[in-house]
């Protein structure tokens, strides 16, 4: 079982509880040793040898194998229309100086035409693929991590039609807003360590720009639309990705950021024999993006350091041995008070706010993927990710690329 915060625990055997002594500590996802950073165990029980025991109840002690994964390949997609700020000020009360000083934003890219969603989000998938020479019908699970699918019932599915996967495998939605990729790397970590599955694609992916009130500066000049994948795959324990984590959702929060349900606008009426005149109930959708910008600033500069810090703890090691800072691309504000925070220098953060904006699930693995292929992030190097946003939901995890 693993908690919040990235401890992982073993349920107990009552008929061993005298003999199995854990052979190590389990600190974090990472689940490192009490020795040091570098020896990590999923799972490990030694049984001490006992005057008179017989061999068969030796061989009848649970021996879990212990099992990592690593981030093996990623990929993005963005839809050919770019929307600038200079554009935008077409249609709304704004210019470009007043956007890009209060949100670091100077384009970003919005579905048009025959495009979709589900797309983009195999166009990414198929990237990763590439770079992790896996074949698609080698994947045995598909998380897409989405808050706007192009079908109410999910999206994940219609991306294993798209990408051709023969072997049927299972396929579903994270919905977690803009926390939803975090998510998404820390499922898939659990399906391959607890489930035995081997390659796992993540997909965050997401269209704000459904969802956006174009006549409202406050929120329509924040969002873009994009997907990114990366491919987990099973590996020793040695190469594992997922060093520490931190996961965290508060409700109270939702009045802050939400785009909620919109039931009929009029009241029930009832007839005179009883019956509900509006039955049966009109179609409904949902609203646009609401935002309380300013309590959203405070809540992710406030949660974001202390989640980074959390997830460092569970996998013991330092903030110094970050190489780099990848956070949700929300707003360069957000980045830069969170990597003061942290220390962290601001030529160690990764940023392609400016243009893209905010694309909520796809933001974290869209900018890793023009990271990796630019050359800035190598194999080995440790990532701090973070993501916060609707719900409310934050989270953290230490990574380590390649």
């Amino acid at each position: 079982m693993a908690n919040a915060s990235g401890f992982f625990t073993t349920p107990s055997v009552p008929s061993l509880r005298r003999k199995v002594q854990p052979s190590l500590a389990i600190f974090g996802s990472g689940f490192r040793s009490p020795e040091g950073f570098s020896r990590r165990v999923v799972f490990c029980s030694s049984v001490e040898k006992q005057a008179g025991a017989s061999s068969s109840t030796e061989s009848r002690a649970p021996r879990l194998v212990s099992k990592g994964c690593k981030l093996v390949g990623c990929g993005s997609a963005v839809p050919s229309l770019n929307i600038s700020n200079d554009e935008l000020s077409k249609i709304v009360d704004t210019n470009d100086e007043w956007i890009s000083v209060r949100t670091g934003i100077r384009n970003r890219r919005v579905i048009s035409g025959k495009e979709s969603l589900t797309l983009l989000a195999a166009e990414a998938a198929k990237k990763a693929l590439e770079m992790a020479q896996v074949d698609a019908d080698d994947v045995d699970l598909i998380l897409m991590c989405t808050s706007t699918p192009d079908d109410l019932f999910g999206g994940a599915p219609q991306v294993q039609k798209a990408l051709g996967c023969k072997k049927n495998p299972l396929s579903y939605d994270i919905t977690a807003a803009c926390s939803g990729f975090v998510l998404g790397l820390v499922s898939a970590a659990c399906h391959i360590r607890g489930g035995g599955f081997k390659n796992v694609l993540v997909i965050g992916a997401d269209a704000l720009s459904r969802f956006v009130d174009w006549s409202d500066r406050g929120t329509c000049i924040l969002f873009g639309d994009a997907a990114g994948a990366v491919l987990v795959q099973a590996s020793d324990i040695e190469e594992d990705f997922l060093l520490g984590f931190d996961v965290h959702s508060d409700g109270d929060g939702s009045r802050h950021l939400n785009a909620t349900f919109k039931g009929n606008e009029t009241d029930s009426e009832l007839g005179s024999n009883g019956s509900v005149l509006d039955f049966p109930p009109r179609r409904s959708s949902f609203s646009c993006v609401q935002m309380n910008g300013k309590e959203v600033f405070r809540f992710a500069c406030r949660s974001v350091p202390q989640s980074i810090e959390n997830s460092l703890a569970n996998a013991g090691i330092p903030a110094s041995s970050i190489d780099w800072l990848l956070l949700h691309q929300a707003n360069q504000r957000i980045l830069d008070a969170v990597s003061s925070r942290l220390d962290i220098p601001s030529e160690q953060v990764i940023s392609n706010l400016a243009n893209y904006g905010n694309t909520s699930a796809a933001s974290i693995p869209l900018a890793l993927d023009e990271s990796v292929r630019s050359g800035k992030v190598k194999p080995g190097h440790t990532i701090a990710a973070a993501g916060f946003g609707a719900g409310l939901t934050w989270g953290s995890a230490i990574l380590r690329w390649g």
